[in-house]
């Protein structure tokens, strides 16, 4: 005999591997959202599942988390917005979840100082073109060339690869053992909440439950 538990589809969640996914659980879990299988760090499984509020959670590079979210693979993504920036998905940023805070900035040696502020032609190291790009030609008004990098971005200005680089920054340990600084600040970051744009229209009780929950906790 069906029940009305059994009607409800699952809402899917898609959460950016290591902390932030840790993060994103203790933050459920005071809610009353759990989901024992992931604490099983043995565990192969690719799908997590909790049968009693017809959820589901996976997680993905953190970088796939808006394109699982944007062509509804997944209901709902946690990532940080770093991310939601590069990547220009089509989907709705609905909530800060209040951890993972540091900065996107353009760091380099202090001799580069002037040349921001002269809007010199220069070389610009980053994990990140398509922010670097916006806030170069679209803020700063400044002609730069970009050089895409995937390991540590740092070594751009250090080896003469670059002027500078645009990068996040936590605790600018790693810029300073490394002689160089933050020059100016692009903008805050912070894991952030997304939701698929036809989910929120046919889940919007469901999710809309959900984020008022979790406005009470972050």
């Amino acid at each position: 005999m069906n029940n009305t538990t059994n009607s409800i589809r699952y809402l899917i969640f898609a959460l950016g591997k290591g902390r932030l996914a840790s993060k994103t659980l203790e933050l459920f879990e005071k809610i009353g959202i759990t989901c024992e299988e992931m604490k099983d760090k043995d565990s192969r499984k690719l799908i997590f599942v909790n049968e009693d509020l017809k959820l589901k959670f996976f997680l993905a590079k953190g970088s796939d988390v808006p394109t699982y979210v944007e062509y509804g693979a997944a209901d709902i993504g946690v990532v940080g917005s770093d991310t939601i920036m590069e990547e220009n998905r089509k989907v709705y940023e609905v909530l800060d979840l209040g951890f993972g805070r540091c900065r996107m900035c353009v760091c380099g040696p202090a001799s580069a100082r002037v040349l921001l502020q002269h809007h010199e032609m220069i070389r610009v190291a980053s994990k990140y073109p398509k922010i670097a790009k916006d806030y170069f030609y679209n803020q700063k008004h400044q002609t730069v060339d970009i050089i895409k990098l995937n390991g540590s971005v740092e070594l751009g200005p250090i080896v003469d690869l670059s002027d500078v680089i645009v990068d996040i920054v936590e605790t600018g340990s790693t810029l300073r053992e490394n002689g160089l600084e933050v020059l100016e600040e692009i903008c805050p970051l912070s894991a952030r909440m997304i939701v698929n744009q036809v989910s929120l229209k046919m889940e919007a009780d469901r999710i809309k439950k959900l984020l008022e929950a979790l406005k009470e906790v972050v």
